[in-house]
């Protein structure tokens, strides 16, 4: 039976046609015509990595090593030091793995991102010095991360980053942040008072979970140092932020998959509804900052974001965009990642009671019963040296990521338009070719001559960022961290819960997967 199509009928059907030919070519020439030329241009000059599959890129070879490193890192528990083990090994193992087959710069793909992954010193360093706008945050997290993060401070380019960091950064210089000093004793000796009470009705000694208090602390002092509001005002924005950071940690290996953060699964409904009442929760504290402060001298954060998003280069972003984005850049680099290295170092000195009580003897002798004051602070030199222990061990951020913006030359090699440049900062931290043959202890006499006395070259110690994009927020970190670990040593003496459980984990910043319980006894 012979079937015939009228002329309409055939006139119908030529759109879908039409359609279905330019969607072709479309997947073809962005999914892998573009990204194949691309890597063509870095595999001609001798730069190499694994070959990548359609649409997905490596994400399967990713997956398929990261599963057999999971299941030899089962096997062998139990049989190595705890606190002294790589957990790159377990987390990012198929960087590893990489390095090894390819060397220190080699590429691979994510989905439609390329990445050149980079723990060369030399190339490193060029990186650091370049203070091209071309050279700057990759595109995709504005897109891949822009629930969380959107066109703020930590992602943006060009005139609007320029004008970001002209705004937010002399909020954070340290002049400003030593005013901010009785603030964060205030919110330490409230988190420390509620631990003593612990202790004494547990009849002296109190098994206590601090990451949970550690994150109010850091969130408290944000806000009152920062945005004019107590904890109690923040919480709710707090709170999502946080949710909002671990769904999203979630999916870090499907970033570069073409279209997936459109699909509506229940991570990305959960994603687009946090991020909707996290915009809603800071417009109204915003606006009624701004009913406030009408009557009132303000010179916050806060204060300074909302008088920046009225002049300035805001062609690609509106006025409240420019106000929710930076704020959630700062509620969240500037609590998560200051509480989560506080857990780290807190570990640590738990399970190194030498430390503990060389950094408590120092403060006391120093001290000497007077108030916690800056010029205190600047003479602890062995607390310092454990932060920056831990810094190294734990850093804040696990990669410092770059995007070439038009194509450039770096460390030799012409870099196209569009390239991933990564450094991941955790195998920086622990190359032995850098900190010698103890990069995976914990020994803060590394640091007794300052960065530059712990690793030959020092820029490959790079805990808050390298270059023009080192975080504005660093000074306000260390000196919020040295205030609330005096003041706990000075009144506590702690060490490790049985029930501690030593697995880092991503979640877009390393942290303890289980919690740091430390048992806590009164000085």
């Amino acid at each position: 039976m012979e079937v015939f199509f009228s002329s309409q009928q055939w006139l119908a059907l030529i759109p879908p046609v039409i359609l279905c030919i330019l969607l072709f070519f479309y997947v073809y020439i962005i999914l892998w015509l573009r990204p194949e030329r691309l890597r063509q241009k870095l595999r001609s000059q001798g730069v190499r990595g694994p070959k990548p599959s359609f649409l997905f890129g490596n994400i399967p070879e990713m997956r398929r090593i990261q599963q057999l490193a999971k299941s030899a890192h089962e096997q062998e528990a139990g049989s190595a030091d705890m606190f002294s083990s790589n957990y790159v090994a377990t987390l990012f193992p198929y960087f590893l793995h990489w390095s090894r087959v390819y060397g220190s710069i080699y590429l691979y793909s994510t989905g439609s991102i390329q990445v050149l992954n980079v723990t060369d010193s030399n190339m490193v360093k060029e990186l650091a010095n370049c203070k091209s706008l071309d050279f700057g945050k990759p595109c995709y997290l504005q897109k891949e991360r822009g629930a969380l993060l959107g066109m703020g401070i930590l992602t943006s380019n060009g005139d609007l980053w320029v004008h970001q960091r002209k705004v937010i950064a002399p909020e954070l210089f340290m002049e400003r942040v030593k005013g901010m000093m009785n603030l964060m004793m205030e919110a330490a000796m409230s988190m420390l008072n509620s631990w003593k009470n612990e202790v004494e009705d547990r009849g002296g000694s109190a098994e206590i979970v601090v990451d949970e208090f550690l994150r109010t602390f850091s969130a408290d002092v944000i806000s009152r140092a920062c945005f004019g509001s107590s904890f109690s005002e923040g919480k709710e924005i707090f709170i999502k932020i946080r949710q909002l950071q671990t769904t999203m940690a979630k999916q870090s290996l499907l970033i570069g998959v073409p279209g997936s953060r459109y699909l509506p699964t229940r991570s990305n409904r959960e994603i687009w509804n946090l991020d909707s009442s996290i915009r809603t929760l800071i417009l109204n504290i915003s606006k009624k900052y701004e009913l406030v402060s009408s009557t009132l001298v303000n010179n916050d954060l806060l204060h300074a974001i909302i008088q920046g998003s009225k002049d300035g280069p805001l062609h690609s972003c509106t006025p409240e965009d420019f106000i929710v984005d930076n704020c959630k850049n700062i509620y969240f680099a500037g609590h998560e990642t200051t509480s989560t290295t506080a857990a780290w170092c807190l570990m640590l000195l738990a399970s190194h009671h030498e430390w503990q009580s060389r950094a408590r003897v120092e403060f006391l002798d120093i001290c000497q019963g007077k108030p916690l004051d800056f010029d205190i602070l600047r003479k602890l030199k062995t607390l310092t040296m454990v932060i920056q222990e831990t810094l190294r061990l734990y850093p804040p951020a696990s990669f410092v990521v770059r995007e070439a913006l038009n194509d450039m030359k770096l460390g030799g090699i012409d870099i196209p338009k569009g390239t991933n440049i990564w450094i991941p900062i955790t195998m920086a931290h622990r190359d032995p070719s850098v900190w010698g043959p103890s990069a995976d202890k914990f020994d803060p006499d590394r640091f007794a001559n300052g960065i530059a006395g712990a690793c030959k070259p020092p820029h490959m110690y790079m805990p808050f960022g390298v270059g023009v994009r080192t975080c504005a927020g660093q000074n306000l970190a260390m000196v919020e961290l040295k205030v609330v670990l005096s003041l706990l040593l000075s009144k506590f003496e702690f060490k490790l819960s049985p029930n501690y459980v030593h697995c880092p984990a991503f979640r877009l910043t390393i942290e303890p997967g289980k919690g740091v319980p430390l048992i806590f006894r009164e000085l």
